[in-house]
């Protein structure tokens, strides 16, 4: 609290001691810095009086400044400041402030015609953004830029391109601009990569907090999948606490690379970055060139600097920013300029200048001195510092640091390359680490046997078990790379792993737990609680949770030519048959049809209805009926009869070809709204914790998993729930029971079931993946995890998932029923109905013959002279057909008569035209 007081006195001190010397001396500066930049000030008066103790450059002639400091933000204390100095009377003028007062300071600059070297300096070590300096060739320019420009978005892109990085997370402080890389986001998005932002507040702790408590687990998880990846732009103060609290919450995993970029990170900021950090940290920063010569790193040329900013081991020089070496730099090379001028005796005095009057005239010497500094150039702190045609020194050096993957606080750092402007990348930042260093190797693997992730081959007595599966072939792919061998066994209560009450783990977990594995592979899903008693690498298949049920079964059905028309169809088209021929006979009996020669059809109830029925079914005969309103009766009927059979012929087709039965439960949301078929999981895995944990959460926005808690836990959990997936799976089988569990899992049984008994509903996003499990810091995590991703890169991992997941299996995974996708023949079951209506026929046929003969026979019985009446009928008969050959005869004698007796006036007798009439 001391310190800022004393500096205030001091610069008091100074200011009075080189202005009243300043009468006496011709050299004169002027310096504005940042109100908060006092260590630029504490540096320009060292590099100051460095300067006037060496008389090799100005000879006998000494330095004298004036320092102010102002408002970064505010232009015009800034303006106001300068034009102060320039009344005093300066060769030129030095600044080390934001781009906020740069632009007013440039436009003043170069209307005195006064030499200006600007320091760009951000705020409280943020990484700077482009200013906002404007260049042009004109030769009223006088403001030259001390520090190169920024190259932030080149060295990203070129690093983040070396990586093959396509998905990223960019953190930024609240300081920062975020349209400095504005240029990086736009190149990034054309080459396809996929990439957010997030500002990182001051209150970092209240920040992860805040993310805890509104995301969900999925959320979550999804988060720790995009923070694998990512960029900070930040100081590094706000970076060591910002990897420290994500370090401490457990939202970056040992498989996460980061990149920091920052001009100002010193040596210091490096070890403790490295240490704070896991995974791999790559570390790009601004440095400079050190002699090698250890007793040369304070001599530059002629000029020897002050060891407090020369030595690295002085703790002065071990903090200095970026901005106080190019300050140092520009001291020392103003000093250069005036000692040529005044060798070249072409010294322009200092002018007096005012910036109120408006006819204020600019200093005449101003352009001689902005040509003689831009012409100069000198070796300093910076290296080399010069100044290209456009006003801007070229020169820029990036290193590039990096470490390997590693579990370990505190590894090693090390030099991966670097970047300039003109040779761009030099060096390989590909990470070596992944080599066949395994060889000799043996690991102890326990595994549970769960299809098809782990599965028995070979069961031989006296023999180890040999095991296959999809987490079988990854190990062994894994194994084939880095050489390493592996004895397999399975965990003895057959169970992933889950907390008890002690504290402690049982399954697959425990295992590792206490050591007596090294590594753990099956359908082992990455959860939190397991992360944190062991290590996992990054998953190799996504997971979700999907559920298992039975097909439902087609029901056979006799009558299935009826279903085409319902029930009350039938019955309206049967009552139409006994309306339409009850019409008809109606229509016959108001009006007698005039039947033709040879028709024995006679017009009563009984045939008018059949005729109807026949005409119905299509196998009517002639038509017996002539009368206009009957044919026009018919003609309606037989059209309405088209109708209906062509509708019943195309309906009757499509339901003995396709059937048309559909599930309701289509989806996991379907599944919690029905309670008609129970369902549950395997009692305490994961997807039992999964779904308890999202069930009795009171802010989780959908109830579907809280319906779904309530189905699963009645009893305890002992109603619905089963001790192992088999059992689930055989539960569905061969009952009313729906079984909750990996969808991977599920779908192998469902394409693989003989008589694809099972379809599999499922929720179609991946909210966590399966992983391989290892012990708390094994060395062998982050050698998996690179080869998992090279086989996912490849390709070769999507290879060995088709091997158990084929994508044309011979069982539909989706749809409820086993439907018909192609035509195919008929079967007895779908016309037995049709057979069952035939036979009801004939036998209803020959009852009611057995009754007419019956009755028959029992009406005979009661007529006595019924052998003679039928006797006299056929002689009556017989004489009918032998008379028939002479009736052409009688007609026209008949004809003849009737014609003669008109003429006559004469009356056929009745007696004569009956017989004759006759026919």
């Amino acid at each position: 609290m001391e310190v800022f007081p004393l500096l205030l006195v001091l610069s008091f001190w100074w200011s009075r001691t080189w202005d009243s010397a300043s009468a006496d001396s011709i050299i004169h500066i002027g310096a504005i810095f940042d109100e908060s930049a006092k260590k630029d000030d504490e540096v320009f008066r060292t590099a100051v009086g460095d300067l006037n103790q060496n008389e090799e450059i100005l000879q006998t002639e000494k330095i004298t400044f004036s320092v102010t400091f102002v408002d970064g933000n505010n232009p015009f204390q800034a303006v106001q400041e300068a034009c102060e100095l320039m009344n005093q009377g300066i060769l030129a003028l030095v600044s080390s402030i934001g781009c906020t007062s740069a632009g007013s300071l440039q436009s003043l600059a170069d209307a005195m015609h006064i030499p200006h070297l600007f320091i760009q300096r951000s705020t409280a070590g943020t990484p700077r953004s482009g200013c906002g300096v404007t260049r042009s060739n004109r030769n009223d320019d006088y403001t030259l830029s001390v520090r190169p420009p920024v190259y932030l978005n080149d060295v990203i892109l070129r690093v983040v391109t070396e990586y093959a990085w396509q998905k990223l997370i960019i953190f930024y402080d609240s300081e920062y601009d975020i349209r400095g890389i504005q240029e990086f986001l736009d190149k990034v998005s054309q080459q396809g990569m996929d990439v957010a932002l997030q500002k990182v507040e001051n209150n970092i702790n209240k920040m992860i907090t805040t993310l805890f408590d509104t995301m969900r687990i999925e959320e979550l998880n999804r988060y720790r999948d995009t923070l694998r990846r990512a960029i900070l732009v930040m100081n590094p103060a706000t970076a060591k606490a910002f990897i420290t609290e994500v370090v401490e919450t457990n939202l970056v995993a040992f498989d996460c690379h980061w990149i920091i970029i920052n001009e100002e990170i010193n040596d210091v900021d490096v070890q403790e970055l490295v240490r704070r950090s896991i995974g791999r940290l790559t570390i790009i920063r601004q440095t400079f060139p050190v002699p090698q010569n250890i007793s040369q790193r304070c001599f530059r040329g002629n000029h020897r600097i002050s060891s407090t900013l020369c030595d690295p081991k002085d703790p002065f020089a071990q903090n200095m920013e970026i901005s106080n070496l190019y300050i140092y730099d520009t001291v020392l090379l103003l000093a250069n300029a005036f000692h040529k001028k005044l060798e070249d005796r072409k010294w322009h005095s200092m002018a007096s200048l005012s910036c109120i009057r408006k006819n204020s005239k600019p200093w005449q010497g101003g352009r001689s001195m902005l040509e003689t500094i831009k012409k100069g150039g000198v070796s300093g702190l910076t290296g080399e510092l010069e100044f290209g045609e456009n006003g801007g020194n070229p020169n820029v050096h990036f290193e590039i640091l990096g470490t390997n993957y590693g579990e370990e606080l505190g590894r090693g750092v090390r030099k991966l390359g670097c970047w300039t402007p003109v040779t761009g990348l030099n060096g390989s930042l590909t990470d070596k680490k992944l080599e066949n260093n395994m060889r000799g190797v043996v690991l102890r693997v326990v595994t549970v046997l769960e299809e098809p992730f782990v599965m028995v081959s070979e069961n031989v007595l006296g023999k180890p078990k040999k095991y296959q599966g999809f987490s079988i072939d990854v190990l062994d792919a894994l194994s084939n790379y880095l050489g390493f061998n592996y004895e397999i066994y399975v965990a003895p209560d057959h169970k992933y792993g889950s907390p008890q009450e002690d504290g402690t783990w049982n399954g697959l977990v425990g295992e590792l737990v206490f050591k007596r594995a090294d590594i753990g592979i099956s359908a082992l899903t990455i959860t939190p609680d397991r992360e944190n008693v062991v290590d996992f690498t990054t998953r190799y298949m996504d997971y979700s949770v999907g559920v298992l049920l039975r097909r439902a079964e087609k029901t056979v059905d006799m009558f299935a030519c009826l279903a085409p028309f319902d029930l009350s169809l039938w019955a309206c088209i049967a009552g139409t048959v006994l309306l339409v021929g009850l019409l008809v006979y109606l229509l016959n009996w108001l009006n007698p049809p005039r039947l033709q020669m040879g028709s024995m059809t006679s017009t009563t109830l009984y045939n008018s209805m059949w005729f109807v029925y026949g005409s119905f079914v299509q196998q009517g005969g002639e038509v017996p009926y002539t009368t206009l309103a009957t044919r026009m009766m018919m003609g309606a009927w037989w059209l309405f009869a088209l109708i209906v059979i062509s509708s019943y012929t195309a309906n009757l087709a499509a339901f003995l070809t396709i059937t048309r039965i559909e599930s309701s439960i289509q989806s996991l949301q379907d599944l919690s709204k029905q309670t008609d078929i129970p369902y549950g999981t395997v009692l305490d895995s994961a997807v039992y914790e999964h779904v308890r944990m999202k069930g009795m959460n009171p802010f989780e926005r959908d109830s579907m998993y809280s319906q779904m808690w309530r189905m699963i836990n009645r009893s305890n959990g002992s109603e619905n729930n089963v001790l192992e997936s088999q059992a689930g799976i055989q539960k569905v089988k061969y009952g009313n029971y729906a079984f909750v569990w990996d969808a991977a899992v599920l779908e192998y049984v469902a394409i693989n079931d003989p008589d694809c008994a099972f379809y599999t509903i499922g929720n179609t996003i991946a909210d966590r993946g399966y992983g391989i499990a290892l012990q708390h810091g094994s060395p062998y995590r982050d050698v998996f995890s690179q080869r998992i991703l090279e086989l996912q890169q490849n390709g070769d991992m999507d290879i060995l998932k088709h091997k158990w997941w084929p994508k044309n299996g011979q069982c539909d995974l989706y749809s409820s029923v086993d439907t018909k996708q192609k035509g195919g023949a008929l079967d007895i079951k779908s016309f037995a109905g049709v057979f069952c209506i035939l036979a009801a026929g004939i036998v209803l046929s020959c009852f009611i013959a057995m009754l007419e003969t019956w009755w028959n026979k029992r009406k005979g019985s009661r007529v006595p002279s019924k052998e003679a009446s039928s006797l006299q009928n056929e002689t009556t008969t017989s004489e009918r057909r032998n008379a028939w050959p002479l009736r052409p005869c009688l007609k026209l004698a008949t004809s003849t008569w009737r014609s003669q007796a008109s003429s006559h006036g004469l009356h056929q007798s009745s007696q004569l035209g009956g017989p004759l009439g006759d026919p």
